[in-house]
């Protein structure tokens, strides 16, 4: 007769070999998958760690440590990820969303007097949608370049209750914005990431869409076009707040040589205390 495993004892399989791994996490991955396919909150793990699995079952989460072990990423297997407390639809198309991007929402959050908001690259619509659900008189655009990716972001409004607020719009950044409109403020997570550096980034992250990585040979190429074309989408006053990396912050805080704004910017670090995003001000 097979062995029946529990749930605590395929969660201590599955952690001790994802750490053998180097994972960052591997009780959390580990979790993360086994309440996904079980279609349960992480929570019920615990308080059914004797109840055995099914074959089926068992076989199924085989197959989803296969994949994280080849380097698929967690939200990929299970297609969704936890941000601003939201769950999130996620697939290859987008960026997986990140603790650190959070910074963004919070840093808009605080400065926001009043809409629209526009929010550049949006990708799964995290941004977008956790800014909508945050206040509920807020409208934002949101834009992509990539048309499967204003598709997820249109899932993740709907998902949310906020479709007829978060207005999804497929284009190349500010070609997407409809011709007149001016902003209070510009939110983005652009490419930022140098060339040269993807290659050596984790298996994870080279799963990602390269397209939503790259940002040319120093990162700045996107970052450049937009604080060049902001100030003619803003309103007088209005904010653009940049997440980058934070060897790039005097860079941006700087404006980049671009004309329009307050100079330096203000620079707002994420919760490991790193320069993570840059908050350009119309003068």
């Amino acid at each position: 007769m097979a062995k029946l495993w529990t749930v605590a004892e395929v969660l201590d399989f599955a952690a001790a070999d994802f750490s053998k791994r180097g994972m960052e996490r591997p009780r959390l991955e580990a979790e993360l998958l086994l309440a996904a396919l079980l279609g349960v909150p992480r929570i019920a793990l615990y308080t059914g760690f004797d109840k055995p699995l099914a074959a089926e079952e068992l076989a199924a989460f085989r197959a989803s440590i296969e994949l994280r072990r080849a380097g698929e990423p967690s939200a990929y297997i299970t297609g969704t990820r936890e941000f601003w407390s939201l769950g999130f639809a996620v697939d290859r198309s987008v960026l997986v969303p990140r603790p650190d991007t959070e910074t963004l929402v919070q840093a808009a959050l605080d400065r926001l007097a009043g809409g629209p908001v526009l929010d550049l690259c949006t990708g799964s619509g995290c941004v977008a949608v956790a800014l909508a659900h945050s206040k509920p008189d807020l409208v934002v655009d949101a834009t992509d370049l990539s048309t499967d990716a204003c598709r997820v972001a249109e899932a993740n409004a709907a998902r949310h209750g906020v479709s007829s607020r978060v207005r999804v719009r497929q284009g190349d950044l500010f070609e997407a914005v409809p011709p007149g409109v001016r902003y209070a403020v510009i939110v983005s997570n652009p490419p930022y990431v140098p060339d040269a550096e993807i290659d050596g980034l984790s298996p994870e992250v080279r799963c990602e869409p390269r397209m939503a990585l790259a940002g040319g040979a120093d990162g700045l190429d996107l970052v450049r076009r937009i604080v060049a074309d902001a100030p003619s989408h803003l309103v007088p006053g209005g904010l653009l707040l940049l997440e980058i990396d934070p060897r790039q912050a005097a860079d941006v805080a700087g404006a980049l040589g671009a004309d329009g704004f307050e100079t330096p910017g203000e620079i707002v670090r994420d919760l490991a205390g790193r320069d993570r995003i840059v908050a350009l001000r119309l003068a």
